[in-house]
């Protein structure tokens, strides 16, 4: 069949809204623009003076590549208690989140009261930095790992809630029903059918956020509640580039491992 025999019906047709036409979006770009220039005067940016330290950036890699491997064994207590941090943290928070978000999920709640309270605590929780959380944690606990271990547990367990709970929304609403006619009961519902359906968009949840507490935890070290932080801001502060460049190359060598280790997870469910 030609191309000139082939006949749309105006009412198949799919619109396709474009953004030059869209108000809405011309008026966040003009929003946008104004509170970016706004903030750019209230800032009071001297444009020369950052345009010409800009060549000074070059020589700190330089300096950082000029790796010193002296008392390379405390950058390795300090990088192995980041990574112990962040696994605690992220195990612990996913077994809550998964809790609360099942109680905050719409199709599945027990209860819309408690799912509307959830969501409350966990929208409070989530506005309130990580690190805000830590140093309220220091204040109580004193010094060390367990501040920090508190504090990622905490604000990690109120995004999975939230992430959680959209990703088990997302499981058809028929499909639940056509396993409840069976007399099944809400937590067989759960493992049965929620968690195999939504397994591949948790994982993809679970990656991105042990990625930033394993991000959080090297800021963590340089207020006290340990982790490599503490040797890149030791290090810097005394002017050990070389030092610094190492501990530097541990934490990039570790994140690209995690990012290979969860896409390689995240296509194999796929493919499987």
């Amino acid at each position: 069949m030609g191309r000139d025999n082939i006949k749309v019906n105006s009412k198949d047709r799919i619109k396709i809204s474009s953004p030059e036409n869209n108000r809405v979006f011309k008026i966040f770009i003009v929003l946008m623009l104004l509170i970016s220039i706004i903030s750019i005067v209230n800032l009071h940016i001297e444009w020369g003076k950052l345009i010409s330290r800009f060549a000074l950036l070059g020589g700190v890699f330089l300096k950082l590549l000029k790796f010193n491997f002296s008392n390379f064994n405390l950058i390795l207590i300090g990088f192995a208690e980041s990574v112990e941090i962040t696994i605690l943290a992220t195990a612990y928070s996913i077994l809550a989140g998964l809790v609360v978000g099942a109680i905050m999920a719409g199709n599945i709640t027990p209860s819309r009261t408690l799912a509307v309270l959830f969501t409350s605590i966990s929208s409070f929780v989530r506005a309130v930095p990580t690190m805000i959380w830590v140093l309220l944690f220091l204040t109580c606990l004193g010094l060390g790992p367990v501040p920090a271990i508190l504090g990622l547990f905490l604000h990690s367990s109120a995004f999975f809630a939230r992430s959680f709970s959209e990703s088990f929304e997302e499981v058809p609403e028929d499909v639940i029903e056509a396993v409840k006619a069976t007399g099944a009961t809400g937590i067989q519902i759960f493992f049965s059918v929620i968690l195999p359906a939504s397994f591949t968009s948790l994982i993809a949840w679970i990656a991105m956020r042990f990625e930033i507490n394993f991000g959080e935890c090297r800021i963590f070290g340089m207020v006290g509640a340990g982790g490599i932080g503490y040797s890149i801001y030791s290090s810097l502060s005394s002017y050990n580039y070389g030092r610094a460049g190492i501990s530097i190359l541990l934490v990039f060598i570790f994140a690209y491992l995690i990012e290979i280790t969860f896409t390689t997870v995240k296509y194999n469910l796929k493919v499987n």
